[in-house]
């Protein structure tokens, strides 16, 4: 294993692919909204530098790296690589550590600035912290897990809430050279075992409860019924969250809480979830190797009231509010009223991440979140890439901005569409599989343990390229629209059709905040489309919306593309950070409701209930269903 103060790894399981990752370092490069600038920035105009960037992306993050980032010793190659054998090497011979560049540069020249503000579960009662402060933190917890036996090239995972002390637990990993894998702290405990073990972890960071909407969540007993299956598990760290009594057992180590309150007007708010990888470069590691100052959002948007999140923007007067498309749409249907309340002039940039944005939801976020003067960027990356990898900006400083599209490469990407023979699809107006050409510094290196397997799923569909299973369109004007997994495609009667691009036409409709379509097997077309839509509040006649939803699919799309089913429930199905669960979707409609698999990432299962009561109704209904 390579030095650890020179990479930061993480490990993550089945679905998340337990990748390993240089993420510090390509999160500081690309905290596409901080203030960071350098002397190579002024010199070139955005679009200068992405074709530098593309030109020779090995001198270009080169050059950077040397210029922004403090090193222990410096490299001596920029890059090696073959994507044909699926490799990728970058700052060879250098040395550095993500804590010293994440704390003590900024605490030593700026101490009482404002790191991080932990807006809690309950609003109005927001902790800050300073560089200061946190590098103390990290420094004490890096202390503790040395002394009990926490070394060098160690695992260690954190189970924990978003919190200060889940920051520090991750740079405290970081800082002595230990392997972090950061688990939701949502996972259930079988979950938990599974992840500790693919890592053979030999401790667990935890608190005893948490918080979110409201509810208590039972981490320590988690743990305490996790571990039982891990024999690698030698301690276990545990902090105190809430008052509530903590049961030690022989192998737990108590944690001392810090509180603390102090002020900075530079506020970076990014409310994902830290066991993500958006929480991870965009909450942590990005904006702390940048100086800024980072909320920590604990709690969810609708709690106490779907003003959650702009009571927080007025009360912590947050700059830049980066969010996924999920919950702009959840947030849309209860109206203007619960954003309009709160003062947003704070505001300067808008993001979502996650998943492609429909246009009603992105004219919603810059018309009512953002007054018209915000600009949005809708950015396109994934936990494979470590970080942003298309998005409207950087770009020229008036340079056009397109509703719902990611539109332009991040400098030294290089991205390229494919037919589904492996050729490469030349100029405008064409779609296919998104792939890129080039390595990029935040890149997955590796699956752990199972190097071959990534090989297999990103290096061998299409030889030479690093293949990112997202399907895309290349407008006339060069710029790239995602269209939605590869998987996530609909074969209607020959057609290719990807969902998204049936969910994008019926988000149009002022009544239908959110839909989600699935295939649906058919005995002539092969496939065709199931349609699961939320009505906003007091929408009467939903048997008319439907009709108004399949005539919009045919005519911005294809009579093929109008879905044969289309059933109107409350609610969707979704994870604690967003995301529509369409498998699950799927089991219920093609009769596999007694085998839901793993619904632990599930914010409410009760959820799952009401629509299987729905769908009875439906098929009540369409007797020839």
């Amino acid at each position: 294993m390579a030095a650890p103060t020179t990479r930061l790894f993480f490990c993550l399981r089945r679905q998340e692919r337990r990748l390993i990752s240089w993420r510090r370092l390509w999160g500081s490069f690309r905290a596409s909204f901080s203030s960071s600038s350098s002397s190579l920035r002024r010199e070139l105009s955005p679009g200068g530098m992405r074709e530098r960037a593309g030109r020779d992306p090995g001198l270009f993050w080169g050059s950077l790296a040397r210029e922004e980032l403090l090193w222990e010793a410096p490299h001596h190659t920029d890059c090696q690589w073959d994507f044909a054998r699926g490799t990728a090497r970058w700052f060879l011979g250098g040395r550095l550590n993500v804590a010293v560049n994440c704390l003590d540069r900024h605490a030593q020249h700026s101490p009482d600035r404002v790191a991080l503000i932990w807006e809690k579960d309950e609003p109005g009662t927001e902790e800050k912290v300073t560089y200061r402060e946190l590098l103390d933190m990290t420094c004490r917890l890096a202390n503790t897990l040395k002394k009990n036996g926490i070394k060098k090239g160690d695992r260690v995972a954190i189970y924990m809430p978003v919190s200060p002390l889940a920051v520090a637990a991750m740079l405290a990993c970081a800082r002595i050279g230990v392997v972090h894998t950061v688990v939701f702290a949502g996972f259930s405990a079988e979950s938990l075992a599974g992840r500790i073990n693919d890592s053979e972890c030999k401790a667990v960071i935890t608190c005893n409860q948490g918080l979110r909407g409201g509810r208590i969540i039972e981490l320590k007993k988690t743990v305490d019924e996790a571990v039982k299956k891990c024999p690698s598990i030698k301690r276990v760290f545990v902090a105190q969250r809430t008052t509530s009594k903590i049961h030690m057992r022989s192998h737990d180590v108590l944690l001392e809480e810090h509180v603390f309150d102090l002020k900075q007007d530079d506020i970076f708010g990014c409310v994902a979830d830290i066991g993500w990888i958006t929480g991870h470069s965009y909450v942590v590691y990005g904006p702390l190797c940048n100086g800024c100052t980072t909320v920590l959002f604990e709690s969810t948007p609708v709690y106490p009231d779907p003003g959650r999140y702009w009571e927080t923007v007025e009360r912590l007067k947050i700059n830049q509010f980066y969010c996924a498309p999920t919950a702009l749409r959840l947030l849309l249907k209860y109206g203007d009223e619960y954003v309009k309340k709160y003062d947003r002039s704070s505001l300067t940039i808008l993001g979502s991440v996650g998943e492609p944005i429909n246009h009603e939801a992105w004219q919603w976020f810059y018309d009512v979140v953002g007054d018209g003067r915000c600009t949005v960027v809708d950015t396109w990356w994934q936990t494979e890439t470590g970080g942003i990898c298309i998005a409207p900006r950087p770009s020229e400083k008036e340079a056009e901005i397109i509703p719902a599209i990611a539109m332009r490469p991040f400098y030294g990407i290089n991205p390229v569409l494919m037919d589904e023979k492996g050729n490469i699809l030349e100029g405008g107006d064409v779609s296919g599989a998104l792939c890129i050409a080039q390595p990029w510094p935040g890149m997955a290196r590796t699956i752990y343990g199972d190097h071959q397997r990534f090989i297999e799923a990103y290096f061998k569909t299409y030889p030479g390229y690093y293949f990112t299973g997202d399907s895309a369109y290349r407008t006339k004007e060069g710029y790239y629209q995602i269209t939605g997994r590869m998987d996530d495609v609909l074969n209607i009667s020959g057609h290719r059709l990807g969902t998204a691009e049936i969910e994008d036409a019926m988000d149009e409709h002022p009544a239908v905040p959110e839909t989600a379509v699935i295939s649906y097997p058919h005995d002539i077309k092969g496939e065709v489309a199931f349609a699961f839509i939320v009505l906003k509040e007091h929408t009467a006649h939903p048997e008319v919306v439907t009709k108004e939803l399949r005539e919009i699919v045919a005519s911005k799309i294809a009579k093929y593309a109008v879905p044969d089913h289309v059933l109107v429930v409350k609610r969707l199905p979704k994870t604690r950070s967003g995301k529509i669960m369409r498998r699950l979707l799927r089991r219920i409609v093609t009769g596999g409701v007694n085998d839901m698999g793993d619904i632990t990432t599930l914010d409410d299962p009760s959820v799952i209930a009401e629509i299987l009561d729905a769908f009875e109704n439906y098929k009540a209904k369409h007797p020839t269903f």
